[in-house]
């Protein structure tokens, strides 16, 4: 049993801030993280090594950890692509993967993600393969499955455009977030796709259908999109907004207008 103040806790402000019962639970996969102080804090390999045990799988460390320590300039981001590409490497075992996908560790089932994107050819299997992190209840899993797929996206852009379009009408605000996050113009700390920045309107089937979507999380990602695209083709930020004040009188469109202009009105 987790104790109660630790399942009601805030996430600290600080490295310094945090309590060290709460980061021996994360580095027993006890508990998930609440913010980035508490990745920060996780000692991955030291996880690793109680995951790699569960598996029966403790003479897999070595490959993991000579992968971590040649990294020239290592991150908790990295370390987490790092560990999860070489389980990646190292196995196919879908029996493996449900297990880290159970896991009660975010940082675990980001290590599951961004090995199975390692297993798909195809642009529309890859996406398909990624939806159950797409959807995941963590947040930093959400965030990683866009880093494990947006650049394999863009390299089929039409494909995944095809099938993402079918995700904004998900009855999951996740999924439906996905559709336009995964595939901003800019985005946060993701390469940037010059096709939607030369010609955005390719992009009007992933957010046209939530231009009033009841979830804030989706509003925000959608008025993102549009802010990204603002910064190479104002003008055509300014035509879709217009329109869409006419067409949609709901405070939710109101909203993402505001946040997708909110560059160009500064």
């Amino acid at each position: 049993m987790i104790p109660e103040h630790i399942r009601n806790r805030k996430g600290a402000r600080s490295l310094k801030d945090l309590n060290p019962e709460v980061v021996e639970y994360l580095n027993k996969g006890l508990i998930e993280t609440r913010n980035l102080m508490e990745w920060l804090a996780t000692d991955q390999l030291a996880l690793l090594k109680l995951v790699l045990k569960d598996l029966n799988k403790e003479n897999w460390y070595a490959d993991f950890e000579t992968a971590v320590n040649a990294q020239k300039k290592p991150t908790a981001n990295s370390n987490t692509k790092v560990i999860g590409r070489t389980f990646g490497l190292l196995t196919r075992d879908a029996s493996i993967y449900s297990r880290l996908k159970a896991n009660t560790s975010d940082l675990v089932r980001c290590w599951s993600c961004w090995a199975e994107s390692l297993h798909y050819d195809v642009v529309s299997e890859l996406i398909a393969g990624m939806r159950s992190y797409a959807g995941d209840s963590h947040f930093g899993v959400r965030e990683v499955v866009i880093f494990a797929s947006k650049e394999r996206m863009v390299e089929d852009l039409d494909t995944a455009i095809d099938v993402l379009t079918k995700w904004t009408i998900d009855k999951d605000e996740n999924i439906r977030r996905f559709a336009a996050e995964a595939l901003r113009p800019i985005g946060v700390w993701t390469k940037k796709i010059q096709a939607f920045q030369e010609d955005p309107e390719k992009g009007i089937p992933l957010i046209e259908p939530l231009r009033s979507d009841t979830s804030k999380y989706v509003r925000d990602s959608v008025g993102n999109w549009l802010n990204d695209a603002s910064k190479s083709q104002p003008e055509w930020v300014r035509s879709i907004c217009s329109r869409w004040e006419k067409e949609s009188s709901t405070k939710e469109t109101a909203y993402i207008i505001k946040k997708g202009l909110r560059t160009i009105n500064k």
